[in-house]
């Protein structure tokens, strides 16, 4: 598709200049680029040449986990897709994952923060040198075992693809399902349905 949005990112990409990394995470004392540098960064030229960004959330999961002090967590990825557009209706689209923590209610806020993050990184090619930036926190997390909703499914898919727990848990050293971490669950699930369907009336 041909329009103006193909214009105006070279031009936006040419005003943009270097975003440093000018926020420190003082947890683990190294420097980032923060969600407000990298929007106040952009708007303007985002504004001279008439493009404006529209998110569209595709996929977002949430789990609930544990610090290593006992403290609960709401754990988001986001699947987002951003579709950078023109006056004309001319768009380019960038699809992009965003992962986020919070102990209240703002972990899909920073994931959709680090999602948008990265789609104008990627998309303006820009030179890598208040909502609160996702970089800014550290969480260390116990490795729980998995909800019963989870063995469930992987029981489920293991059966439909003809492959015995014995054999997934031994390539992932663990005695049984309900022995899984989530993220030993979530590899486990997504090797599981890459695999081949049990041929119909197989045993």
């Amino acid at each position: 598709m041909e329009g103006k949005i193909y214009e105006a990112i070279p031009k936006i990409m040419a005003e943009i200049g270097a975003i440093g990394k000018n926020q420190r995470n003082t947890q683990q004392n190294f420097m980032f680029r923060g969600i407000d540098a990298v929007m106040n960064g952009i708007n303007p030229a985002l504004i001279k040449h008439g493009v404006f960004i529209v998110p569209e959330v595709l996929e977002q999961t949430r789990e609930e986990r544990t610090t290593a002090k006992g403290s609960k967590l709401i754990y988001s990825i986001c699947k987002i897709k951003f579709s950078f557009c023109a006056e004309d209706g001319s768009h380019v689209d960038a699809i992009t994952i965003g992962e986020g923590m919070d102990s209240g209610d703002k972990a899909t806020n920073k994931a959709m923060a680090i999602a948008f993050k990265y789609a104008c990184f990627q998309i303006f090619c820009i030179p890598t040198e208040e909502m609160k930036d996702p970089d800014a926190e550290c969480h260390e997390i116990v490795n729980e075992k998995i909800e019963e909703t989870k063995v469930k499914a992987i029981k489920s898919l293991a059966e439909k693809k003809g492959i015995s727990e014995a054999a997934i848990c031994s390539r992932y050293k663990v005695s049984s399902f309900a022995e899984m971490t989530f993220d030993i669950w979530n590899r486990a699930m997504q090797a599981v349905e890459k695999s081949a369907d049990k041929p119909k009336g197989a045993a």
